[in-house]
């Protein structure tokens, strides 16, 4: 059958390197939300019984609800490298978060003193990220919220590394602190010829620390929505657009605003506790430590659903794919209590550790008319996938041929495109197994199946999780045959690193 050549033009726009997802002349926009240190079970469509969250279950009835997503590590600046470069943790060059804050000489903002260079380990520059890549393929890219991907001045910071506007925490210590003495942002359009520090005036005429801390007006979190909020408001269609929003909520130390939603769990949570505060890791003390933790997730959902509604306004609702996630597990730092809210989903650990409770995440996805409304779906996916996909539904063709660094022996790109799953499409490819390592637990994981290794110093564990979720029988003296073999595999993936060391199996 011959095709006239207005057809067969529209058949090659709309063809991807990866099975031909999306169109060129209609490339969706892109929003990813990634809280920081939410638990599996931190949502109301994951079981949560105590907090409400509306709208993000609302994004799940619309969309997709993923059950077994992984985090990239245990903890946030690694997880966020999985993200950003495609690699797991035994290639990605960040595996931990080193820092860069502590040897730096100190300045002064008003009477409250600080640290000259802060940050954490850089990206390596010579191998690609997920911004750098949409954005030589057409897109606006920014970021609003926690970077923790290379400290002030380094050669990876959010302007050097693909984005065009950036306003939040290049440092994830700095964002222990929700009243900072300082932001940090960047915008091209501006004209801003680098990341530079905006100081918070109403904030640093108060102490960091102790009760009058209190009276600090500038909360972080507010600050840091509201410009991601102008930034969306600014996009006039033209182009195709990536926004990442790494909101540092319910992440420690618990503080907030006095208002309304606060004042709500109070009432609920009759019986609740304090906590007396850790001012060398910037966590001030608290009091009501359940109804901050719990309003916080609630502040957080509120501004999702300020980010749907945006959306809608603007006409984009159709042709933006949302994504809400968290980084890793559910913490017990600045008095947070997971236990209380039953946060591990019934999964064995928490963050630090690559137990399931500290890697497996909620996941959701919407894109109306794409993605099917209310589904429910049990793909293994981790972060690593997200770059495939993202390319994938943006028309990036052939994107590890493109960007692989030659002079990296072997350059690696670790993700498997779950485009098809989300479409509802034939031909997903599954994972052979996933892959994680953390260097302060001395912690190596292999989920291959239904079979988990967790290798805790050097000492493997086995766990079959069809049957046993919560990691709780160690079958490794029953099945030593499988035990050799994903040792095998480890011991392949895993590349050395001086900076962040684990005994391997």
């Amino acid at each position: 059958m011959k095709m006239n050549p207005e057809t067969l033009l529209m058949g090659l726009l709309s063809m991807t390197a990866a099975g031909g997802y999306a169109k060129k002349a209609s490339r969706p926009n892109i929003i990813y939300i990634m809280c920081d240190d939410m638990g599996y079970a931190d949502l109301g469509c994951y079981g949560q019984p105590y907090i409400h969250t509306p709208n993000i279950d609302r994004m799940a009835s619309e969309g997709m609800r993923f059950t077994q997503a992984y985090a990239g590590s245990p903890v946030s600046a690694p997880s966020r490298a999985c993200l950003m470069t495609g690699q797991h943790a035994g290639h990605t060059l960040v595996r931990g978060n080193k820092e860069y804050w502590g040897g730096s000489p100190k300045v002064m903002y008003g009477d409250n003193e600080d640290y000259s260079i802060v940050g954490q380990h850089p990206y390596d520059t010579r191998h690609v990220i997920l911004p750098e890549i949409l954005k030589d393929n057409g897109y606006t890219t920014a970021m609003f919220g926690k970077w923790a991907g290379g400290y002030e001045g380094s050669a990876s910071t959010p302007d050097k590394r693909g984005f065009d506007e950036f306003y939040g925490y290049i440092c994830q210590f700095q964002a222990h602190l929700y009243y900072p003495n300082f932001l940090n942002e960047f915008s091209r359009l501006r004209g801003d010829t680098a990341v530079h520090r905006v100081v918070l005036e109403d904030n640093i005429r108060y102490p960091m620390f102790g009760r009058e801390y209190s009276k600090r007006t500038q909360y972080s979190a507010d600050l840091i929505h509201r410009k991601a909020l102008e930034w969306l408001r600014g996009q006039d269609g033209k182009r195709p657009f990536l926004g990442i929003f790494t909101y540092t909520l319910p992440h420690a130390e618990l503080a907030q605003p006095e208002d309304s939603l606060l004042e709500g769990y109070k009432k609920r949570f009759f019986t609740d506790k304090t906590w007396g505060g850790q001012p060398n890791s910037r966590y001030n003390a608290v009091e009501h430590t359940h109804a901050q933790f719990a309003a916080m997730i609630t502040r957080l959902d509120k501004y999702v659903g300020e980010i749907m509604a945006e959306l809608k306004r603007k006409g984009m609702d159709e042709n933006t794919i949302v994504i809400f996630t968290s980084d890793n597990g559910p913490h017990e730092e600045g008095g947070a209590d997971p236990q209380f809210f039953g946060r591990d989903g019934k999964l064995r650990g928490l963050k630090r550790q690559c137990f399931e409770g500290g890697i497996r995440i909620p996941f959701i996805v919407r894109w109306p008319g794409h993605v099917a409304a209310g589904s429910v779906n049990d793909h293994q996916l981790a972060f690593y996938d997200v770059m495939p996909t993202f390319c994938d539904l943006a028309g990036v063709r052939n994107y590890v041929s493109r960007y692989a660094n030659r002079s990296l022996k072997p350059d690696y790109f670790d993700g498997i495109s779950f485009a098809p799953t989300l479409l509802g499409k034939p031909g997903q490819r599954e994972h052979e197994f996933l892959y994680w390592e953390f260097h302060e637990t001395d912690q190596m994981a292999l989920r291959m199946g239904n079979w988990k290794m967790v290798v805790v110093k050097g000492v493997p564990r086995l766990y079959d999780l069809a049957s046993d979720l919560h990691e709780d029988h160690d079958l490794a003296a029953q099945h030593p045959e499988l035990v050799r073999q994903m040792t095998a595999i480890i011991r392949a993936q895993h590349t050395p690193s001086e900076l962040f060391k684990v005994t391997l199996p």
